[in-house]
């Protein structure tokens, strides 16, 4: 089975190489456009928002295209893994929604601020008398992943929360950037008008003498 990395990683390479053939910064987009990929909703949402960001340097005649094609190529990496279960949706997040779940319990249980090795054995004490009928039933092999996930020394909320600032950097880089190329890319065009503007009056000088 692929990586999420792995395939997130063939896209992106991808996605680099097309941001290239745009004369597009990849070290300030490329990081942001996968963000909105993975976390916008539909295939609306996506496209506003790639828009959003490359319209600072893309024509709307180029616009619609390029964010076609982006999208076109997201939805066949997908469908390529479909089979493993949605794996691009972060392993990370469905491990830590698990321990979640099970933190809730255990704090309504049991004080979980006794010293790691007791409280460990105390969880999996209390756990051993869950019935099958409870909200979250966990079988031995689960449950002790779980109860010795909270009580190592990486904590997941700190591990999400790290990569929702990066998310948040990387957006708050890209928006800096886009701003900048928003003005060089209105630069350009005055100039190429201006230089457009200048040939007519002299090819029109030209025809008068």
């Amino acid at each position: 089975m692929a990586a999420p990395e792995q395939i997130a990683g063939e896209f992106e390479n991808w996605l680099n190489d097309r941001l290239d053939s745009l004369e597009v910064d990849r070290e300030v987009y490329c990081s942001y456009i996968l963000g909105v990929l993975q976390e916008e909703e539909n295939d609306d949402e996506k496209k506003d928002a790639l828009q959003g960001i490359l319209s600072a340097f893309l024509e709307d005649d180029t616009l619609e295209e390029v964010c076609h094609q982006i999208l076109q190529h997201w939805t066949e990496y997908i469908n390529a893994h479909s089979n493993y279960g949605h794996i691009l949706r972060y392993e990370v997040q469905a491990i830590a929604s698990l321990i979640e779940k099970q933190a809730q319990i255990v704090v309504k249980q049991k004080d979980v601020s006794e010293k790691p090795k007791k409280g460990k054995e105390a969880l999996l004490a209390q756990y051993a008398n869950i019935t099958d009928e409870e909200e979250y039933p966990l079988n031995v092999d689960i449950l002790h992943c779980v109860v010795s996930a909270l009580f190592k020394n990486t904590n997941v909320a700190e591990v999400l929360n790290r990569r929702k600032h990066q998310r948040e950097q990387a957006k708050e880089d890209a928006q800096k950037k886009k701003e900048q190329d928003k003005m060089q890319h209105r630069e350009k065009t005055l100039a190429r008008k201006r230089k457009k503007c200048v040939t007519i009056k002299h090819l029109q000088k030209c025809v008068n003498v």
